[in-house]
């Protein structure tokens, strides 16, 4: 048993160690001798007073008065199980999953629970605990769980940084609550790393239309990536493509009147002569209500990587660069707004599409062109 004093409050715990009475040191607080038995016992003893002091500093900087209670609770993961960052991530991906399929997506829900079990996973590595209080979290135990993250995740800069501001997200929500008063993430800045957001040049987009495919898989995936390439949808939203999602306006041209799968959001994109082309090609293919027969998305990967290497691309080939293609190369560079732009893509803040559009070295230049001409004999400059 471990015992806690802290003023005039007391209270007892269990170690779960075994010990042999006979070799145990009761003014010492350990074993005698140097067995391999002994000195796990005691360097697990050592190990529980560092973090009996470590968590009594930790409360003690989020409120004026300790408990021995508290103190216990803390380093046994217990501390008013309602009020831990596990719990409210828990309530939290109980709430979105909840949301799933209306405006909430499966791989958004995917990445809380993944957040869910790094920090339940940390806990158990660096505390033997099953959970903590809010109050035991600072500066140092954010600084600590970075550094698991890194050493023992291996996770890249972004992707601790998403991991953090779930957890943020959290320890707000608690703060709001009244759970705690003091913000551990005060002064502490996200890193984030510029990503680099992958398109298709002209000349890489040309060599995917031209090549020859025989097998018919390769084909169907390369026509759904032409597809993205050309009107900037995902994936997903290919997939649910239904022949009413085809409308046809006044003038005879034809539009994709849909919502994105991911957000929810409405959005409207003219079918061009490409993707109309491909759309006729399928249309004896259709199936389930489907409006084109798109294969897995296993096969579809499978495909680009074959066709990555039959092209001799540069770059690596995903599908979800068809939706940068289409906002960089196929739009942005053609003049078109980037408001425009990104009421095709389905975005709710345009900042997301100025992340996905990329302005081209030839658009520049052709930009200043016309601007040249446009101010010229406007001003005078006097020498």
């Amino acid at each position: 048993m471990g015992g806690i004093t802290i003023g005039k409050t007391m209270c007892q715990f269990s170690l779960k160690l075994d010990a042999d009475a006979a070799l145990w040191d009761s003014k010492a607080g350990k074993m005698t001798g140097k067995s391999r038995f002994a000195l796990d016992v005691n360097r697990q003893i050592d190990r529980t007073n560092v973090l009996i002091h470590t968590r009594y500093r930790e409360i003690e900087s989020n409120q004026n008065r300790v408990t021995a209670l508290e103190l216990k609770n803390a380093i046994q993961g217990i501390a008013s199980m309602q009020d831990t960052p596990l719990s409210y991530l828990d309530e939290h991906n109980k709430s979105f999953f909840e949301r799933v399929g209306t405006d909430r997506c499966t791989s958004t829900y995917n990445k809380y629970l993944y957040v869910y079990k790094r920090l339940q996973s940390f806990l158990r590595h660096k505390y033997n605990l099953t959970d903590i209080s809010f109050k035991a979290l600072n500066y140092s135990f954010i600084e600590q769980f970075v550094f698991y993250l890194q050493v023992e995740n291996e996770f890249k800069t972004n992707t601790i940084s998403d991991t953090l501001v779930t957890l943020r997200r959290i320890v707000k929500k608690a703060i709001n609550k009244g759970v705690i008063n003091k913000d551990p993430f005060l002064g502490y800045e996200l890193e984030r790393e510029g990503a680099k957001h992958k398109n298709l040049t002209k000349e890489e987009l040309d060599k995917i239309l031209s090549v020859e495919l025989s097998k018919p898989a390769h084909q169907i995936s390369r026509d759904m990536f032409v597809l993205a390439c050309f009107t900037g949808l995902a994936y997903v939203d290919i997939k649910n493509l239904t022949p009413e999602k085809i409308v046809t306006m006044e003038n005879g041209s034809k539009w994709i009147q849909a919502q994105r799968k991911k957000t929810g959001t409405p959005f409207n994109v003219r079918l061009m002569d490409i993707p109309l082309t491909i759309i006729e090609r399928y249309k004896d293919s259709q199936a389930s209500g489907q409006l084109l027969p798109v294969p897995s998305k296993g096969v579809v990967n499978n495909a680009l990587r074959y066709i990555h290497r039959k092209c001799e691309l540069k770059q690596g080939l995903s599908f979800h660069m068809g939706r940068h293609t289409f906002a960089s190369l196929i739009t942005l560079s053609e003049g078109v707004p980037i408001e425009t732009v990104s009421r095709m893509l389905g975005h709710k803040n345009i900042k997301t599409t100025q992340i996905y559009a990329e302005v081209s070295h030839d658009k520049i230049l052709q930009d200043i062109k016309i601007l040249s001409g446009r101010i010229v004999g406007k001003y005078t400059w006097v020498d």
